[in-house]
């Protein structure tokens, strides 16, 4: 009885969490969709006076094109390209929950951020409730596992080895497969997918994983690639287990 009520509260912290984090995703689109069209849209006329009227510009104008272009930049809008950006938005859905949950896992590269007074006090309220909830969930995984590590452990005892050898012995093996699982395999899908070298896949793996999350290299964000439909949702599920990864391993 315990076995199996202990699988329906994992069963429903697991809904609960994806549940949350949908929600949020979609809080997060409706709030800031709009406001960055705008934003978009303003880019965009400002490129275009820019072309029109470039052979006479003041030195004053062309500081202020560079600041407002500047500003741009750092709001997320390219204005590289064609009318077509302006429909690609940074707040479509999957973006979105990929937002959600760089929040709740606290590793917020900051290349999307919320910008409507609205989306701000929401992020408070989301990131408040949201990072306890990430923890808890990032615990039950990191437990599944170290049972994984318990099975693992008790078949090497019934085949006679030392206690101290299987605890030597399955860390280095939870360590082993998980830096190839977690940290060598992706960095080659990251150097074929995103064009970055085998060093930049490496490091950009462990500065998201370890939560740092500088945001100097995002999966995903290079303007003009052409990405798989699915591929920032593939990388949030890698995200996700190599956190649990990274808390089975301090729990071991």
């Amino acid at each position: 009885k315990a076995m199996c009520s202990g699988k329906l509260q994992t069963g429903l912290l697991v809904a609960g969490y994806f549940v949350y984090l949908l929600v949020g995703a979609a809080v997060f689109q409706a709030l800031e969709r709009a406001a960055e069209k705008q934003e978009k849209v303003a880019a965009a006329h400002m490129k275009e006076a820019f072309f029109q009227n470039f052979t006479h510009l003041t030195v004053a104008e062309m500081e202020q094109f560079m600041k407002n272009l500047t500003k741009a930049i750092q709001n997320g809008v390219y204005p590289v390209g064609y009318e077509s950006q302006i429909e690609d938005s940074n707040w479509d859905f999957i973006n979105s929950f990929f937002f959600a949950g760089t929040v709740v896992s606290t590793i917020g590269y900051g290349t999307l951020h919320p910008k409507t007074a609205g989306g701000q006090i929401f992020c408070v309220f989301f990131a408040l409730f949201g990072i306890p909830l990430n923890i808890v969930f990032l615990h039950r995984v990191g437990k599944m596992l170290s049972l994984l590590c318990k099975k693992l452990g008790k078949y090497l005892y019934e085949k006679g080895m030392r206690k101290k050898k299987i605890q030597f012995l399955t860390l280095l093996f939870f360590l082993t497969t998980g830096i190839l699982v977690f940290l060598c395999l992706p960095s080659l899908f990251f150097h074929i997918t995103e064009g970055w070298s085998y060093s930049e896949g490496i490091y950009f793996a462990f500065i998201t994983l370890s939560t740092i999350g500088f945001g100097d290299y995002v999966a995903g964000k290079q303007p003009g690639r052409n990405y798989f439909s699915y591929y920032r949702l593939l990388v949030a599920i890698w995200i996700l287990f190599g956190l649990a990864w990274i808390a089975l391993l301090f729990n071991l």
